[in-house]
C-alpha cells in the first residue's frame, strides 16, 4: 500500500479509463475532503495499484484508493471515518463511505459501522460522481460531534464502559 497526498495518487494508473476531466474532478473532490479535515491531524491517502489490476480475482473487498480518518479518545474509545474506492467481488468498482465506532458490546465485535454508504460505479454512476457523493457524506460526518457514544446511541449500540 502506498501513502501520500492526493496529488501523489497515480489516478490514471489506478483507473486507466479516466478522462482528464475525470481526473480533475477527483482531485477537486479530494481537495474538499482535505479542507474539511485541515484543523485535525491529517491522514494520508492510501492506494494499491495491484488491487485495481486484477478485478474479480481477489478475496474480500480490496481497497484501490482510500482515506481512513481515526479519532482516538481516552479510555480506548475510537471513531473512524472512511472514504474508499474498492473492487467488489464481481470485479466492479464501488465507492464506500462509513463511520465506524469501537465495539463496547458484551461480545467483542471489534468495530461497528454506524452509518455507511456504498455506490456502485458503472451505468449512470461514474467514478467521479460516486467519489463526490461519498466525499460529501464524509465531510458531513466530519461536522458531527466527535463523541463516539453520540454515534453509538444513534445506532442503538451500548455506550462505552467507564472504568
Amino acid at each position: 500500500m502506498m501513502r501520500g497526498a492526493f496529488a501523489d495518487v497515480p489516478l490514471t494508473v489506478l483507473f486507466p479509463f479516466l478522462t482528464s476531466a475525470d481526473v480533475d474532478s477527483l482531485r477537486q473532490t479530494a481537495s474538499t475532503v482535505d479542507a474539511a479535515r485541515a484543523a485535525r491531524p491529517t491522514a494520508d491517502w492510501e492506494w494499491r495499484v495491484g488491487h485495481a489490476a486484477s478485478p474479480g480475482t481477489q478475496s474480500g473487498t480490496p481497497i484501490v484508493l482510500g482515506l481512513d480518518v481515526i479519532e482516538a479518545a481516552a479510555g480506548g474509545d475510537q471513531l473512524e471515518f472512511l472514504l474508499q474506492v474498492v473492487m467488489t467481488d464481481s470485479g466492479r468498482l464501488a465507492v464506500d463511505a462509513a463511520v465506524n465506532v469501537a465495539c463496547w458490546c458484551e461480545t467483542e465485535h471489534a468495530t461497528h459501522d454506524v452509518d455507511a454508504l456504498r455506490l456502485a460505479v458503472g451505468g449512470e454512476m461514474s467514478l467521479p460522481d460516486a467519489f463526490r457523493v461519498g466525499a460529501e457524506r464524509l465531510t458531513g460526518w466530519l461536522d458531527e460531534p466527535y463523541d463516539a457514544d453520540h454515534w453509538r446511541s444513534g445506532a442503538g449500540l451500548p455506550a462505552r464502559w467507564i472504568n
